[in-house]
């Protein structure tokens, strides 16, 4: 089938507030060896399409230049070598750029296909987070069976996902949030107990869920200070996953702390990391997490969704903080099927 010339996209039209996201008429995507071009029903905004529209995170090289790095949609054509992956199927997908589109083009080994009986809406707001939490607290950190984590952000997109990844692999989360509201959907998710960070001591309340161990793993978007609480709450051996700095970049830690208790601190960013590398997280999630997620009774991310045309609308309500679940922009051939 011929594909059109050119697309409809969301484009940064300069560093800026949301309103510098515009419409932009775009050229259609190549579709080369090994990838798949998707058909866009909608697309998950994240932390970084904020620090991109901003000027502070510019995409690799070789990357779509349009903001977006997550999902849903049906497959429309393959490259050679493009595995699994048929004309028609209905996916989701990790990409590297460009998710604010009618098309976008992806590594065949970053898609996965959607949940049995989830929306295009749901499923777009599934691969950013659930790649960056498999990646870092189950992959790096050896997230096990019978662990604790404490998850920082636990009612927003990364904290959600590792409250429930936490949850599929057997281990005990518990959720550091900052309202009634938000304690409320962290538990709906699947923590065994929330800390309101703004009413209650985060170390104290830790020591006091795990009879004054500690966790064996935090994930943190927070930064700032909240790295010396986070050193304070481990447990000996335990493993601090920073996966944003949202407080801050910088800060005073002990290191003479992280050496008695035997700490690991690691950091990570998901977009930079190869092809290869996003493959085999995707493996990862298509072996062990995604059967769960089409089990009846599994609970669902709360999504908030816009047309894709109110884009900004979506990156404000995102950065005013207050939102639980994700949002995810849906276009044209989205609110169609």
């Amino acid at each position: 089938m011929t594909q059109p010339a050119t697309m409809q996209a969301i484009a940064i039209t300069k560093p800026g507030a949301p309103e510098v996201l515009q419409p932009v008429n775009w050229p259609m995507p190549v579709c080369g060896p090994g990838d798949v071009l998707i058909r866009v029903a909608a697309a998950g905004v994240n932390g970084p399409d904020l620090a991109q529209r901003r000027g502070h995170y510019d995409p690799p090289p070789g990357a779509s230049s349009l903001p977006g790095l997550e999902v849903s949609g049906i497959v429309e054509a393959t490259g050679e070598d493009a595995g699994q992956w048929q004309i028609g199927d209905r996916v989701m997908a990790l990409v590297n750029g460009g998710g604010y589109a009618d098309y976008v083009v992806v590594p065949h080994g970053q898609v996965l296909p959607m949940p049995k009986g989830w929306t295009f809406t749901e499923a777009a707001a599934l691969p950013e987070t659930w790649f960056t939490v498999t990646q870092t607290l189950v992959m790096r950190a050896g997230l096990e069976p019978g662990m604790t984590v404490l998850v920082h952000g636990a009612s927003g997109g990364i904290g959600g996902a590792a409250i429930q990844i936490a949850n599929i692999l057997r281990a005990t989360a518990f959720g550091v949030v900052s309202s009634p509201a938000k304690a409320d959907y962290a538990r709906q998710l699947g923590a065994a107990a929330t800390i309101d960070y703004t009413q209650e001591d985060i170390v104290a309340r830790v020591l006091e869920l795990t009879d004054g161990k500690g966790v064996d793993r935090v994930v943190d978007i927070v930064g700032g200070e909240m790295a010396a609480r986070n050193i304070e709450a481990s447990a000996c051996g335990g493993h601090i996953v920073q996966i944003s700095t949202l407080n801050g970049s910088t800060t005073n830690i002990s290191l003479r702390t992280i050496m008695a208790k035997q700490l690991t601190l690691s950091g990570s960013t998901l977009r930079p990391q190869t092809s290869a590398t996003k493959a085999a997280i995707a493996n990862r999630i298509r072996t062990e997490l995604l059967p769960a997620l089409e089990q009846p009774g599994f609970t669902r991310p709360r999504v908030t969704s816009f047309p894709i045309a109110q884009a900004p609308a979506a990156h404000a309500a995102m950065e005013a903080r207050g939102h639980l679940g994700k949002m995810v922009l849906v276009t044209a051939f989205g609110a169609e099927g």
